[in-house]
Parts: structure tokens; sequence; C-alpha cells
């Protein structure tokens, strides 16, 4: 059943927003214990020092719980948050905005970093590619992506954990199919290359099964 990408609609996507701040909460729990933010640390730790300034586009930012990660990390950065969805943006700490990933409105290296963490996935592999040579094209330095990988034990994690950790109820039905959605390293590196986009170097991380994706330019 995992041996390739399957996606389908999420609740998320039509939630009411008492519901959607719920399953928002939860996605940070994840993030700050089960890998997220350790992934994201490693990811940037790669390409620039506790005292860099420098400017991130965070698509996809949902809560902007890796916006604050960022700059808790990198006190002189400045991180943008980019989502399509007001809901979802509230709790992002400016600078923000309510925008179209595939269609960025900014110019060419505006930032010099593009970041999407648990973003990718929910888009059709012609979808993504496209979305690639956008980040690539906004990115003055690089991009930095983090996501889910599809295999078995992260699908079952949330379901099995529900009633030692209360996650919600769209938090469990989304989470088993964005783990359908994910990605394979091969696969995610694959569609990078489709994207036109060079030195790659795409990292499975164990015990969170994230991958991450980093290109910087030369």
């Amino acid at each position: 059943m995992f041996s390739k990408r399957v996606i389908r609609p999420e609740l998320l996507d039509h939630a009411e927003p008492d519901e959607a701040r719920e399953n928002l909460a939860d996605l940070v729990r994840i993030n700050r214990f089960f890998g997220g933010h350790s992934t994201l640390r490693k990811l940037f730790s790669a390409v620039v020092t506790p005292g860099d300034r420098f400017t991130v586009l965070d698509v996809g930012a949902a809560s902007g719980d890796s916006a604050r990660f960022i700059q808790e990390l990198y006190p002189a950065a400045c991180v943008t948050s980019l989502d399509n969805n007001s809901v979802n943006l509230e709790a992002a700490p400016p600078p923000k905005l309510i925008a179209d990933a595939f269609e960025i409105p900014f110019a060419p290296g505006s930032f010099d970093f593009v970041t999407a963490s648990l973003f990718l996935h929910h888009f059709s592999n012609e979808q993504i590619i496209s979305l690639l040579r956008n980040f690539h094209e906004v990115a003055r330095r690089g991009i930095l992506i983090s996501d889910l990988e599809r295999r078995l034990l992260p699908y079952l994690f949330l379901k099995l954990s529900k009633p030692f950790l209360g996650w919600k109820r769209i938090t469990v039905h989304d989470g088993l199919i964005s783990v359908r959605a994910a990605f394979r390293k091969d696969e995610l590196a694959g569609l990078a290359r489709a994207a036109g986009i060079a030195n790659l170097e795409v990292v499975s991380h164990r015990p969170a099964f994230r991958l991450t994706l980093m290109s910087v330019k030369q």
C-alpha cells in the first residue's frame, strides 16, 4: 500500500475555524516533540550560523511555528510567513501575508532562502515541480524543504498514540492521508531534478521519518 503516493482531500481544507485551530495546535506539538523542529534545525545549520543575518520565505506557513522556531535559533533572521488561509495565519508572527504559493508575489531573488515544512505532500507531482521552480526562483541562496517520509511507522503513529496523547479528530484523519501522500527519498529528489534544480541533497531523518531537500545555489 506504500509503493506510490496517494493524494486524497483532507478535512482541514474545509474545517470550521475552531476545529482548524485545534488541529494547528496539534501540528505544533508534533513539530516540537516528534521531529519537525529538530529536522528544521539540522537543515538550517547546514547553511547558516547562529549570528547570521538572512531572510526566509516560509511557504505554507500555517500557524507560523516554523518561523518562530527559526527566529529563536537565529535572532538576526527575518522570516516571512506565507499561506493562503487567513485562519491558519492568525497566530503566525509578522511579517506574514495571504498569498498563493503558485503565484508568489515577490521578484526573483527576493529572499535568501525559501522553506516549506509539511507542505509539498498536499500536491500532485506536476504541481510540486511547479512549486519547486517558484521557490528556486524567489530564493537568492537556496531552498530548504522538510516533509514526511512515506513509511508504515509514521502512518500508524497518530492513530495508535491518540489514546495517550489526545490528538484531535482532524489530526488523526488528515495525518493518515498525509503519510500516504508523502515521499520516498528518490521520489522527492526526482521531482526536484524535474524542476531543474541542481546541487541537491535529500536526507532521510530517523526517528522522525522526515525528509529534507536542500539546494544551495553556486
